[in-house]
């Protein structure tokens, strides 16, 4: 069965369409893994692509990734069944102080989209919660901040990290509108992702 409308549905974020087609794939007995690779991971790749090259914006990302999910969703209980291998575990929040989520969601979306099991710890995140999360098992830590005044507190989680005990077993990738690359490096952090597309790369570069 062609895999080809499912990709280019996704790209364009056609959700219904996309859901009719992953049924219809899986109905034809086409492998869950097949259907997840070949189309909803190739096509989110495509989307950070043309991102990147500025032909696509974050409002039309985030469709394309809702899209991506309402696939997702269908294959989930096939994929567990088929014991397929996760590129990483990731757990992802906006840090301590800031309620901002629509950047993490996005990244979140997209690394879900690149084969990543996502934690969400969600906004307003402490740094026990990423404590938490190392603790059971997330191999990176996301922390995203929008707000100036909360960035702060990356550095924070950081060294509550040291202080468990955990810094050395996680990768810590940091992002959102006003940290910039010197300041991951001035807090300890291991990559600097300026939107979702680069935070899907570094993610995989992360885990090598």
């Amino acid at each position: 069965m062609d895999l080809k409308p499912i990709f280019q549905n996704v790209v364009e974020g056609q959700a219904d369409a996309v859901t009719s087609g992953v049924k219809a794939a899986l109905a034809a007995g086409v492998d869950a893994n097949t259907i997840l690779n070949e189309a909803l991971i190739a096509a989110m790749d495509e989307v950070g692509h043309q991102f990147e090259e500025g032909e696509l914006f974050v409002p039309e990302m985030l469709v394309s990734a809702r899209a991506m999910q309402a696939g997702l969703t269908l294959l989930k209980p096939h994929l567990a069944v088929g014991g397929t291998r996760s590129s990483g575990k990731v757990a992802i929040g906006t840090v301590k102080g800031d309620l901002h989520d629509i950047g993490k969601n996005l990244v979140a979306m997209m690394l879900e989209g690149a084969g990543f099991e996502i934690v969400d710890l969600g906004v307003d995140a402490a740094p026990e919660a990423f404590i938490e999360a190392v603790k059971n098992g997330a191999q990176i830590i996301g922390m995203s901040a929008l707000l100036t005044t909360t960035m702060s507190n990356m550095k924070v989680t950081i060294e509550a990290l040291k202080a468990a005990g955990l810094r050395e077993q996680v990768k810590v990738m940091v992002g959102g509108a006003p940290v910039t690359e010197d300041f991951a490096k001035s807090i300890g952090a291991d990559a600097f992702a300026p939107d979702a597309s680069s935070a899907t790369r570094a993610a995989r570069q992360l885990l090598g």
